[in-house]
């Protein structure tokens, strides 16, 4: 595989592990895995084993197997981050490439410890009183994941100066997440779009789960929506300003995973902020619509053999 060529992984377990989390990026992650190929092609493996731990972690609280203990398995997650930042390899493929990204990178250990406990959070919260209440959650799960992109991405000056944009993209993908998957979360038990903001439009849990299992939507629902999907695209202005303090080679994988994320919303709008009883996504042709001009360019220019990768 070119890419863990260029990012000089030769050692074949290491590269059979880099190539397990690729799978998973690619499995379930349709649009970071698009964004990814737009990435110099020695950085794409750190993007698929962050991504690959990320959603090992995930696996554990939303599907765990059938008589599981997903409090358990983070424990042993946990644990086993004292190995990868030890420099041991672990057996666990996923865990075995984490390692490697996490040297290679110098990866802050905090922000994986902060994504754990978000996932903890996950075991015993089902809902959150006001956006403050959130934070702490959504910086866990989803804005450190920004911050350990990072070192990956690059950036043309002090890091610090582009970390809190970093923060913030990861923040809007998890808002944007919390608008589509609403009625998915409400079968879990969840609910994360704050009780305040919704009570501001006579909104609460009960309306929502009677307007999810009969397939409605009220106005009050669309109105409660529709201020969510306005402080998202303010997050998501906030983000887009520390593009430009990325390295140049970067930009458009960031670009294009923010335009798409950011499409979302444009379908939960189109669909009149029914989420409770349809997904919004953006189709697979837009999204190699939005893909496509960087893709020929990193072709063209040889950075990244992209043009051989489409075509296996």
């Amino acid at each position: 595989m070119s890419e863990l060529s260029a990012a000089g992984i030769s050692d074949p377990v290491l590269r059979a592990a880099y190539r397990e989390s690729r799978r998973i990026n690619a499995h379930h992650g349709r649009t970071f895995f698009l964004a990814t190929k737009l990435l110099p092609a020695r950085a794409r493996p750190a993007a698929h084993a962050l991504y690959g731990f990320a959603r090992a972690a995930d696996e554990i609280v939303d599907n765990p197997p059938p008589g599981s203990d997903p409090a358990a398995g983070l424990a042993k997650i946990s644990a086993q981050l004292d190995a990868v930042f030890s420099g041991e390899r672990p057996v666990d493929p996923v865990l075995a490439a984490l390692t490697d990204t996490v040297g290679r990178y110098d990866l802050d250990r905090d922000l994986f410890d902060a994504f754990l406990h978000s996932m903890r959070m996950d075991l015993t919260i089902t809902g959150y009183a006001t956006y403050p209440a959130l934070a702490e959650y959504v910086y866990g799960s989803a804005g450190v994941i920004g911050l350990q992109m990072l070192p990956v991405l690059g950036t043309v000056g002090a890091p610090a100066e582009a970390a809190p944009a970093a923060a913030a993209l990861g923040e809007a993908f998890q808002l944007t997440n919390f608008l589509r998957d609403v009625g998915e979360d409400l079968d879990r038990g969840r609910l994360y779009l704050p009780i305040d903001e919704l009570s501001a439009y006579d909104v609460d849990r009960e309306l929502l789960v009677w307007s999810r299992r009969h397939g409605r939507t009220d106005r009050r629902i669309r109105r409660a929506l529709a201020c969510a999907v306005s402080r998202t695209r303010a997050i998501y202005r906030r983000a887009e300003v520390g593009i430009p303090l990325l390295r140049k080679e970067s930009r458009p994988c960031v670009q294009t995973a923010l335009t798409l994320y950011e499409g979302i919303l444009d379908k939960i709008v189109a669909a009149d902020y029914d989420v409770l009883n349809r997904r919004a996504a953006v189709s697979r042709g837009r999204r190699l619509a939005v893909a496509a001009p960087n893709l020929l360019r990193a072709w063209t220019s040889g950075t990244g053999s992209i043009g051989r990768r489409l075509r296996s």
